[in-house]
């Protein structure tokens, strides 16, 4: 029995580290491939210069991706759950120190929260880039389209209901329809980074905050009103 035991606990230890290690492997696979991609395009990278940039082989990529446009679907997955979980971490930080209001908070905090949320978003010059990319490749190709437009309304869905539970923890609602909303408010953020890349400006970020900062404060101002408190259970 024991020894029946511990075959058993050695081929579990045996295929829990060699799933830890293939998940190491796609890791780098798609740091490389976001670096290349960036750097080059997507139709302008080779599987063999991501690997050589991740330095495995082509064995090691065809181990993990069926294709280039396998692993650009699970790159755009994977870089779409990065910024919401940052984005989430912040959003608790913030509602932890306002508490739940008894008024409508003023425009200047407002002002202030929106601008320490845009204050909190790395890299998004390389993430525009690689956005553009993304929807070249989806755009040119009919079998990659349908998933990556699904990958983006998953993620502009998945924002909305982060925006509206931390709304609602503070005691707020929006007054539109909130996933309306979001898919505005990041077609403007891309829309200013595409701007601000073009301009050749040293803080592209930086000018993008700013832009977003002219009309976003006053924009959910005007578009939010307290909740109403609910009812206790009868």
């Amino acid at each position: 029995m024991s020894r029946t035991r511990s075959a058993a606990d050695s081929a579990t230890g045996s295929g829990t580290r060699e799933t830890a290690r293939r998940a190491k492997t796609r890791e780098r696979l798609m740091n490389a491939a976001y670096r290349q991609f960036c750097q080059h395009g997507i139709n302008g990278t080779s599987i063999e210069a991501i690997t050589d940039d991740a330095g495995f082989t082509r064995g090691a990529f065809y181990s993990n991706f069926a294709s280039k446009e396998e692993l650009f679907l699970a790159l755009a997955e994977r870089e779409n759950r990065l910024r919401l979980a940052m984005l989430r971490k912040r959003f608790d930080e913030i509602v932890a120190t306002l508490g739940r209001p008894t008024s409508k908070p003023g425009p200047e905090l407002i002002e202030e929260v929106i601008a320490d949320i845009l204050s909190f978003q790395p890299q998004e010059r390389q993430w525009c880039l690689l956005n553009i990319e993304f929807r070249l490749l989806a755009m040119r190709n009919p079998q990659v389209a349908p998933k990556f437009l699904e990958t983006i309304r998953t993620f502009q869905n998945q924002l909305a209901e982060l925006i509206d539970t931390a709304m609602a923890s503070v005691g707020l609602r929006f007054v539109v329809d909130s996933a309306h909303l979001t898919r505005m408010l990041l077609n403007q953020f891309e829309s200013a980074m595409v701007n601000a890349i073009l301009s050749g400006t040293d803080d592209p970020e930086g000018a993008v905050r700013d832009e977003m900062m002219r009309t976003l404060p006053s924009l959910v101002d005007r578009l939010t009103e307290l909740s109403p408190p609910q009812q206790p259970d009868a």
